[in-house]
């Protein structure tokens, strides 16, 4: 009787673990926008924690100011990132159902 349940459950286990790989593969293409200063500077991330892009207008580049360009791309990068991992976070728990799972993302 026991056996059964057993294996009930490691099918079930192995779904999600390819279900956890498909959508890994997937969060890598999906991308995330953070912008600073205005959209001064633009930043995107995908789901991987990557940044894939950045757009620094300008108008932002000041040589007598190096410092708030410096912030301004401190706080878009961060920002990016926070979002992809919240993108991340997300899709895992729709996947989990709410289920912690840890060493996983």
């Amino acid at each position: 009787m026991m056996g059964g349940n057993m294996n009930k459950m490691m099918k079930q286990v192995q779904k999600m673990q390819q279900d956890m790989l498909k959508l890994q593969d997937e969060l890598a293409s999906r991308t995330v926008e953070s912008s600073a200063g205005g959209g001064a500077v633009k930043v995107i991330a995908n789901g991987k924690n990557e940044i894939i892009s950045m757009e620094i207008k300008p108008e932002a580049v000041d040589p007598e100011d190096v410092e708030m360009l410096q912030d301004l791309i401190i706080a878009a990068v961060n920002e990016a990132l926070k979002k992809a991992q919240d993108m991340v976070a997300a899709e895992m728990n729709r996947l989990t159902g709410g289920l912690k799972i840890p060493g996983l993302f």
